[in-house]
């Protein structure tokens, strides 16, 4: 049920192109960038990749947060948002885009008669727990790092769940019940605890 005064979006019908990229430049500086459509490195992106850095992340980190960015930045161009006038109705429906129908498998090259696209009417199911929980994490990160050099919009549009938005942690905890992560975001989806006999195996 959408909540009232909140527009709703028709995903079933989105169609997200799989347009821009993440390219590996071979800069140590800038060791990974996203591009839009263009070709064009994306800035707000950049800005936020060069904080990692500075702050000692890897070079793999940096490029697993591209990859979430970048998927993130294609729904907002599918959808016509900007990334700095984004809401919580446009994090609400990216994460519902991604656990029910984000991910399609690319077709091989022989049989692919157009450029790829990221669809919710032909897609086969959406993503891992786990890639969800992961992209969450990062855009709010993103948003949380514009927010604090005043680049970004003022709400970050990836809230912490409303039990983490202020006053001391676990304050109104049920005993009977499991503790939350003190940084769960709102939209961040519960991912399933792994036997660890599975991972073993």
């Amino acid at each position: 049920m959408i909540e009232e005064g909140w527009p709703s979006r028709d995903l079933a019908a989105l169609v997200v192109p799989l347009i821009g990229g993440l390219v590996e430049t071979g800069d140590r500086y800038e060791p990974y960038r996203v591009l839009d459509e263009s070709g064009t490195a994306v800035e707000p992106v950049a800005a936020f990749f060069c904080d990692l850095l500075a702050a000692g992340r890897a070079e793999s980190t940096v490029r697993s947060y591209g990859m979430d960015l970048l998927r993130w930045f294609r729904f907002l161009w599918a959808i016509e948002i900007p990334w700095d006038q984004a809401t919580r109705v446009e994090a609400r429906d990216f994460s519902q885009w991604m656990q029910v129908a984000g991910k399609q498998p690319r077709p091989h090259w022989r049989t692919r008669r157009q450029s790829g696209v990221e669809s919710s009417a032909t897609a086969s199911g959406g993503y891992a727990p786990s890639v969800c929980a992961h992209s969450e994490t990062v855009l709010r990160a993103f948003y949380d790092f514009h927010q604090s050099v005043g680049t970004g919009p003022i709400i970050n549009p990836f809230p912490l769940h409303r039990s983490r938005r202020g006053g001391r942690a676990n304050a109104h905890h049920n005993p009977m019940e499991p503790f939350r992560n003190e940084r769960s975001g709102l939209y961040r989806p519960r991912v399933p605890k792994q036997d660890p006999a599975q991972r073993a195996g």
